[in-house]
């Protein structure tokens, strides 16, 4: 798939998930196979920039290009001045929420939203692709509510901006993440429109990643919460798209191994404090599923340092390794 200049090694791309998404993880999922990873949404309110959290969305040391920085907000001016702001620190590709279905998001006119106004997001995609020499993307969902599904609309004004990739959540905002995505709308934009075209929703396992890209002719395909505590989602995605055939599965040693990488990155990235505390949702999604899972997340979750924290994942995942064998 090509974005602009750039030229995407396969068809996987890691989602933007806010509290999620930060450098160490995209980093991680890069190393698995994931063709793009894109960071978490950065507001425009200038207000904001310099915050230690805007801040630490805005690191990019050693991540594999190209870079993909998103953006949230609903004034045109403001998203243009985010957008140059962001390339002069480094990222290669401004990707534009239209997609969030939060509700302190939505409240302010911006994510998912938007939807409402095709002007105004004319006149957002406008400014922002005009302020910069980088390739823009947008990522929306497919309307407001079932009975306002405009995304076709949207697609179409994305294309006549300038944009050059537009991911779709098969979702609409009061759908959240309830029910199940639908890709029929997706494979209608496809069909119409002549930019890349980005499924998202509910891929969860690379069976349904095959499926959603042959059903619908999608460009690729966008993983959110299914690379949570599985980040090799992705090389798994990307042997059965080029073989049809599934590595084997991860042994509770290699997670434990993988966990304990990704924990030392967020421990250099945060500090040890805050990494600690980041750190606790990460366990418990690479920890779900397994026997006696509960009572390690409750002994994790009172961990107060790196050590702690590092000790209780050794005896677990070693324990994890005794039951599997």
């Amino acid at each position: 798939m090509q974005i602009g200049p750039y030229t995407i090694a396969n068809k996987l791309i890691l989602a933007p998930m806010a509290g999620v998404t930060d450098l160490p993880f995209r980093r991680l999922c890069r190393a698995f196979g994931a063709g793009l990873a894109v960071s978490e949404m950065v507001s425009a309110e200038s207000t904001l920039w310099g915050s230690r959290k805007t801040m630490s969305r805005l690191a990019f040391a050693d991540e594999p290009g190209p870079v993909s920085v998103q953006i949230m907000g609903a004034d045109p001016k403001r998203m243009a001045e985010a957008a140059r702001r962001c390339v002069d620190l480094g990222a290669q590709i401004i990707d534009i929420n239209m997609g969030c279905p939060a509700k302190k998001v939505c409240k302010v006119e911006s994510g998912a939203a938007l939807m409402r106004d095709e002007g105004l997001v004319g006149r957002i995609l406008a400014a922002v692709v005009a302020a910069v020499e980088v390739p823009v993307t947008l990522k929306t969902r497919t309307g407001w509510s079932p009975d306002e599904r405009n995304a076709p609309a949207i697609a179409r004004i994305a294309e006549e901006s300038g944009i050059a990739a537009l991911a779709i959540h098969g979702r609409t905002r009061a759908c959240g993440y309830s029910g199940q995505a639908e890709f029929e709308t997706l494979g209608e934009i496809v069909a119409q429109r002549g930019i890349p075209i980005i499924a998202n929703g509910d891929i969860d396992s690379p069976q349904r990643a095959a499926a959603v890209l042959r059903e619908t002719g999608a460009a690729a395909v966008m993983i959110g919460r299914a690379a949570q505590g599985r980040p090799w989602i992705f090389r798994e995605m990307a042997a059965f798209l080029e073989h049809g055939k599934l590595p084997r599965p991860k042994t509770p040693r290699e997670i434990g191994a993988i966990l304990r990488q990704h924990l030392a990155e967020l421990y250099a990235f945060y500090g040890e404090s805050h990494g600690v505390r980041v750190a606790r949702k990460h366990i418990a999604w690479y920890s779900r599923g397994m026997a006696v899972s509960s009572g390690f997340r409750a002994a994790v979750n009172h961990a107060a340092s790196a050590r702690e924290q590092e000790r209780l994942i050794h005896e677990f995942f070693a324990e994890q390794e005794e039951l599997a064998a």
